[in-house]
């Protein structure tokens, strides 16, 4: 078996932690490296750093592996100001992957959102589809942008508007058919699986996929 290392950032959040345990459970990896905050579960496979995300020019060393995994994300209300949500969802995931390509990893993986595009009024929207222009331009052999659309699944983070919204999106979700089935909300472990797969496929180039796609998985 080809010895693999992946490395995730994101994984206390909804996709990261299910994600996580993918990737341990997986022979596809002897070794899965995270950076966080507060401190995993024991795992014989994992290396847990610990460390603010201001820290990674400290921590570079450790952003390396042949599959990089990017499930950072915040809102507006928990950032508390555009900058701060723009430093989460833009400076922080581009930095990483800037480093993690100097450290020579292969395929780079990040969830963004439905509707990203520099080009939208959105601010949410924008920063998304700032970014994933951004990790473009750098030399990974393969780029996978995930775009789903709401996520389904209980967060330790409380937020209030999103579980309404995922009440609401539980009973109408199967009027999404046809044309609209890309806006029907999605299982989170539906993303975590795709990520993985799309991995496993190790496709070379730039590949963005949309959430009736992950519906797939």
């Amino acid at each position: 078996m080809t010895s693999r290392k992946a490395f995730i950032v994101g994984a206390t959040g909804l996709i990261g932690k299910y994600l996580t345990s993918l990737l341990l459970d997986s022979d596809r990896y002897n070794e899965v490296v995270a950076i966080t905050r507060k401190p995993l579960g024991e795992h014989a496979k994992l290396k847990n750093f610990l460390g603010g995300y201001d820290d990674l020019e400290q921590l570079s060393e450790n952003i390396r592996g042949d599959d990089i995994y990017c499930c950072l994300g915040t809102t507006m209300k928990t950032a508390g100001s555009k900058e701060n949500f723009r430093k989460v969802d833009y400076d922080y995931p581009l930095k990483i992957a800037q480093i993690a390509a100097q450290n020579r990893a292969n395929q780079f993986l990040v969830v963004t959102a439905m509707g990203a595009s520099s080009r939208s009024n959105v601010f949410y929207n924008r920063v998304k589809g700032e970014l994933e222009e951004a990790l473009a331009k750098i030399p990974f052999e393969g780029l996978h942008i995930f775009r789903p659309a709401l996520l389904l699944g209980k967060r330790q983070e409380k937020r209030a508007g999103e579980h309404i919204a995922q009440v609401i999106f539980n009973v109408i979700n199967r009027l999404f058919v046809g044309p609209l089935k890309k806006y029907k909300a999605i299982d989170y472990r539906k993303v975590a699986n795709a990520m993985f797969s799309v991995a496993v496929e190790a496709k070379k180039g730039v590949y963005t996929y949309r959430s009736d796609d992950l519906q797939a998985y």
